[in-house]
């Protein structure tokens, strides 16, 4: 490693230190306090690729509804569990107008990020038969989904999407399915973190298999509008985001703020609950929670306990947000398309570096450019190519620890500042000088 930026001794002492088992394989939230330590003791700066945070402003239309809320003077109360009503009438008119599907207001709920939509939609899907007791997970996935699971002591499946595209994917979903213990299915769209987007096909056969296992199904849409290949960002108008919905009765939306909106740091999302989900009676859940119908499991056995509602005026801000969508005066794809043209300019820089994009096609159309790629080098596996590109002043996470059959890393566009892409593209070539290919 000739070319490595990092003194050699000065990186393996870090990595004693920390105390990980195998550095190549850490966790998000592990690996970016590793590459802060590192980027500090060696004075390097370091390209940050591990995080998904927001690189673009917040939404301002949601700052100012933000701030008149505050001086109103909602922090004195509490909201309701469910979300103040304006934001759930605003979210289910997003919904109808950017995906064509009819939610009541009421069943749109209000949760604390969209981590806790999908740790509340385990832990209540999860309870409603009791000889259904796993998650299945579509993979590649967001890590976290899979501990939330861990956490509350659901037992999980999971396969790789990458193998099984197309009609394929009938046939895996209903060996699983049939078997009969599987209660939800989870993946999300675009996905996190190979940034594959299913095709309506798909979706199609998702909904189907589900309806014929009774199976619920739970889109994670935390990327919502961002598979920049079609333009779904006009109201009312086709093309819609593609969703299961079309498909299936018993679904659930996870929709988060964070990324479509850059609204990442209040913690406000929208957990939207098909109205035949809704209503539904289960009368297992009745082992744990005082009602059997779903909807009152969630608000009463699920958002209750855990925080009792999320932060009142940050409701008022994704209600203002969304209505300015719906009303056409905001085109939320005008500022986060940026990610989608970073993206493409790190690819090209990698591609010249001898590195190869991992997941690289939908079906026979190449991945969308995005917040998120992926990327191998010949002859590496997935932990080990994180590990020395550590020494590169470059930081991502492995695939190993998204469920992922292929051996790659994650790579997150959104904190890549222009001018730090002619540095990165430098930094692969020298990296592919040391490590030459045959």
């Amino acid at each position: 490693m000739k070319n490595n930026l990092l003194e050699e001794a000065l990186v393996k002492r870090i990595f004693a230190e920390s105390g990980l088992p195998r550095v190549g394989k850490a966790t998000i939230r592990e690996i970016k306090k590793l590459s802060d330590t590192l980027e500090k003791a060696s004075g390097v700066h370091f390209i940050h690729m591990e995080m998904g945070n927001p690189g673009l402003p917040a939404a301002k239309v949601g700052i100012d509804a933000q701030i008149e809320a505050l001086k109103k003077g909602v922090p004195a109360t509490y909201p309701d569990i469910d979300g103040v009503p304006a934001m759930r009438q605003e979210a289910s008119r997003f919904i109808k107008n950017f995906i064509d599907i009819d939610i009541k207001p009421e069943n749109c709920l209000a949760t604390v990020g969209s981590m806790q939509g999908a740790f509340s939609s385990f832990m209540i899907c999860s309870r409603v038969k009791a000889e259904r007791t796993t998650t299945l997970f579509i993979d590649p996935c967001f890590p976290v989904h899979k501990f939330q699971n861990k956490v509350l002591g659901i037992p999980v499946e999971s396969f790789d999407i990458y193998d099984f595209r197309g009609e394929k994917l009938r046939g895996k979903l209903e060996e699983i399915l049939s078997k009969g213990h599987i209660h939800s299915i989870l993946y999300s769209n675009p996905n996190n973190p190979s940034w594959v987007c299913l095709a309506e096909e798909e979706l199609k056969i998702i909904g189907e298999v589900c309806r014929k296992y009774d199976v619920i199904v739970i889109e994670d849409l935390a990327y919502f509008g961002m598979d920049f290949r079609k333009d779904y960002s006009h109201p009312g108008e086709p093309p819609y985001q593609p969703s299961v919905g079309k498909y299936a009765d018993y679904y659930i939306h996870l929709f988060s703020s964070s990324k479509a909106f850059s609204y990442a740091g209040e913690r406000i999302a929208i957990l939207a609950l098909s109205d035949h989900l809704a209503s539904r009676r289960y009368p297992d859940l009745k082992r744990f929670y005082s009602s059997e119908v779903f909807r009152n499991a969630v608000v009463y056995g699920a958002l209750h306990p855990l925080s009792s509602g999320t932060s009142h005026s940050a409701q008022y801000a994704l209600a203002a947000i969304f209505k300015a969508v719906n009303d056409g005066g905001y085109n939320f794809r005008d500022d986060v398309i940026e990610y989608g043209r970073k993206a493409r300019e790190m690819k090209d820089a990698f591609l010249a570096a001898g590195f190869e994009i991992t997941y690289d096609k939908d079906l026979d159309e190449d991945v969308a450019d995005g917040f998120y790629f992926t990327y191998d080098y010949p002859g590496m596996s997935g932990a080990d190519l994180l590990e020395e590109m550590l020494f590169y002043g470059i930081s991502a996470i492995s695939l190993d620890t998204c469920g992922s059959t292929r051996q790659g890393i994650r790579a997150c566009t959104s904190l890549i500042a222009k001018e730090d892409i002619p540095e990165l593209a430098l930094r692969l070539l020298l990296f592919h000088e040391d490590h030459p290919l045959d």
